[in-house]
């Protein structure tokens, strides 16, 4: 009888390995039910490996806890392997806090069962408690296998634990497993991702054998650690070999490399390999060719890969929608997210990012509202990256308000987040806010970034308060980013803002590096301040000094000249543009030298020039503007008239030339015509921007319009301004 029952229990366990054999989970876990009936079936352990196996395929999660609680009624919680198969199908469930339950409770545990627990954690991207279980393993005596230490090798990658990283390759060089090609890549892709590229080269080149993983990981690695040019040798080399062909990962690798450098010959290059290899169908490839031709400036190539695409996914449609965008085309931007939208395409967390950059570079304020109420229909009000570019958006289309709010009701907010609000408040004419919430954002112990701290730099250039830039001043130099050329730049550029040219040209002397845009700065700095003879010979200095000056540089000494009234050295550094420093004047160094010759009274010079300007770059409005601004501070509405036809036709609803007209025929006497153009403003200006003032009462910067009650000392500084005209009027007639 009971060897009857023995030879029962043997074929019972042969039909359950036959199940296993073929997947045929259902019908293992159909088995089991029926073996259950038999009450001493499973007293044989064999059984409970494959029955778990089962569940854990099938996600059968409470017919897994039954198995469990069978095992312990039968007192096989002591089994290696039933206890390796317990923790592995808690973990293919979901279930970690409970397989750690089990590996915790379990008196034996082999290398079974330290693998079946680090993979647990790896597999759930647990990194850190992987890395720390396979410590403990170490200790414990434990011998890991291949797929163990690329796992674990692929932790300290994504953790940044690059000492950890060496010591598990001495271990591998100890145990013999250096030559493993799969062990070999994971460094590889270690090294790279820490960015010592040289290791990750020597390692490469002592490889015996290389796959195409080898090679793309190489390539990858030289092109996100900026060495363009060592991956396109050594793409070369991949295309030379004849053990190796690059596959869709290498040519992504290289087109991410001709991306990154704008070299679109390159890229062009790689296009025709791509073709001939058939790799045009891969969407992968697809996608980092648009990204290559968007970046390289070259929209028709991009949209032409893009129609020619026979598979797209949401990448596809973001890549040319972002590239458009880079590319500053706006409208076409728009027009193909709505493309997207009938394709039957979701536009996710990347397509809302995107569009708001178009709703922010065109002030659409009603846009940003949309997308708003498009991210809170997706579930996207958590998504810090989508709330920081509304944030963004709707500080540029200066709706201050509706930003600030939007920042109160951001749970988790980030040091983006912070920032993007102070430089918003500064950019709508609010530094006083954005000083308050620089303040709030040290109080709640977020560390400032340069990005910050420029925002802040320029609530400081908008109040135009010394006492508040020295403090920031100082803030910089207390955060330790004063060595940022950038912050540096802003700084001497603040100080110039607030009229301490002083303090402007001590930053500038104690920058430890300067490059062109500091050079401009402090030029730029001594033109508003009426220095324009040292900003003369500052350009002098910074030429001699080896750097070239841009557009920029040349614009700012220019206007200097211009307020300064040095027409002879502005004609001549004018000349040298085109001698010396090899670029053409552009419509905004027209429009500077037209306002220098107009302000000297040579206004039939000013129309010359402008005569004269080259084909193919027409007087734009601001040149015209110039001329007529000179024509009516002199009087000569006779000149005047056709630079004003040109203002009003170039900017029909900018109230500046219907103004700068009337003002001009005010000041001879036309009051008939003057009436007119005021008449005109009505008409065809939606908004005119009144000048204002701006005075510091205290701690506080106080904005003063004309015509305007808002303040709420209205009543008394009218009385003043009253009395003080008076006063004025009495002392002229006396």
């Amino acid at each position: 009888m009971h060897i009857r029952k023995v030879l029962s229990c043997n074929q019972h366990l042969l039909l359950v390995e036959e199940f296993v054999s073929k997947s045929q989970w259902r019908e293992v876990l159909s088995f089991y039910l029926v073996l259950k009936r038999e009450d001493n079936v499973l007293d044989d352990s064999s059984f409970i490996p494959p029955i778990l196996k089962a569940c854990a395929k099938l996600q059968f999660f409470r017919q897994g806890t039954s198995v469990h609680a069978q095992v312990v009624k039968n007192g096989f919680g002591s089994y290696p392997s039933i206890v390796n198969s317990t923790m592995n199908f808690y973990i293919k469930c979901g279930s970690m806090c409970s397989a750690l339950s089990v590996f915790s409770h379990s008196a034996v545990r082999d290398s079974v069962s330290w693998n079946v627990m680090i993979h647990g954690f790896m597999g759930q991207f647990a990194y850190a408690e992987g890395l720390s279980l396979f410590k403990r393993a170490r200790v414990a005596g434990f011998e890991p296998n291949v797929s163990t230490l690329v796992l674990v090798l692929q932790a300290c990658r994504t953790l940044g634990d690059i000492l950890e990283g060496l010591n598990i390759h001495s271990l591998l060089i100890r145990k013999g497993f250096s030559s493993v090609l799969s062990i070999q890549n994971s460094l590889l892709s270690l090294y790279v991702k820490s960015g010592d590229i040289g290791i990750a080269r020597a390692l490469f080149d002592e490889m015996t054998d290389r796959d195409v993983i080898s090679w793309s990981v190489m390539i990858s690695g030289y092109a996100q650690n900026e060495k363009p040019n060592e991956a396109f040798r050594l793409f070369r080399q991949l295309c030379q070999s004849s053990e190796v062909n690059p596959d869709g990962v290498a040519i992504v690798s290289i087109l991410q490399a001709c991306s990154y450098t704008e070299n679109k010959d390159q890229g062009m290059l790689v296009h025709g390999l791509v073709i001939s290899r058939g790799f045009h169908s891969d969407t992968f490839v697809g996608n980092s060719l648009i990204d290559l031709y968007c970046n390289c400036f070259d929209i028709d190539c991009a949209y032409k890969v893009f129609n020619e695409m026979p598979h797209r996914n949401n990448v596809t449609w973001n890549s040319l929608i972002s590239g458009l965008v880079h590319n500053e085309r706006y409208e076409e931007a728009l027009q193909l997210f709505n493309l997207m939208q009938r394709a039957r395409f979701e536009a996710d967390s990347v397509t809302l990012v995107s569009l708001l950059q178009v709703c922010r570079n065109l002030g659409k304020a009603v846009w940003c509202k949309c997308i708003h109420a498009i991210m809170l229909r997706m579930g996207l009000e958590m998504n810090i990256l989508v709330l920081n570019s509304l944030l963004d958006g709707y500080s540029k289309c200066e709706k201050v308000d509706y930003a600030r709010k939007l920042f109160q009701e951001i749970g988790q907010r980030n040091l983006i987040s912070w920032s993007i609000m102070i430089k918003g408040l500064a950019q709508c004419g609010m530094p006083d806010e954005a000083m308050a919430l620089f303040i709030e954002m040290i109080l709640s112990e977020v560390k400032p970034s340069s990005v910050t701290m420029l925002g802040l730099i320029e609530a400081c250039s908008v109040s135009a308060a010394v006492e508040r830039s020295s403090w920031t001043h100082a803030k910089v130099i207390k955060t330790g980013l004063l060595d940022d050329v950038t912050i540096g730049t802003a700084i001497l550029d603040m100080y110039g803002k607030c009229g301490d040219i002083n303090s402007s040209r001590i930053a500038f002397k104690e920058m430890n590096e300067k490059n062109v845009v500091s050079w401009s700065a402090i030029i730029a700095a001594c033109g508003i301040n009426g220095q324009a003879q040292e900003a003369v010979s500052l350009f002098k200095e910074m030429i001699s000094s080896g750097i070239h000056p841009n557009k920029v540089t040349v614009l700012s000494v220019l206007s200097a000249c211009s307020h300064g009234g040095l027409v002879e050295e502005g004609w001549s550094i004018f000349n040298e543009m085109i001698q010396d420093h090899g670029f053409e004047p552009d419509s905004e160094h027209y429009s500077c030298m037209v306002d220098m010759l107009g302000r000297a009274k040579k206004l039939e010079c000013g129309a010359e020039l402008i005569n004269k300007m080259p084909k193919g770059l027409n007087p734009g409005a601001s040149v015209w503007g110039a001329f007529l601004s000179a024509c009516r501070n002199y009087g000569n509405s006779e000149l005047g008239q056709e630079a004003a036809m040109h203002v009003m036709e170039l900017e029909p609803s900018s109230s500046a030339g219907y103004l700068l007209t009337s003002s001009m025929y005010s000041k001879e006497g036309k009051w008939t015509h003057a009436a007119r153009m005021r008449s005109l403003v009505k008409e065809k200006c939606p908004k005119v921007t009144p000048g204002y003032s701006l005075l510091h009462v205290g701690q506080l910067a106080c904005k003063f319009v004309a015509t305007d009650w808002s303040h709420p000392q209205s009543l008394e500084i009218y009385k003043v301004v009253e009395d003080l005209h008076s006063y004025m009027v009495l002392e002229d007639s006396a």
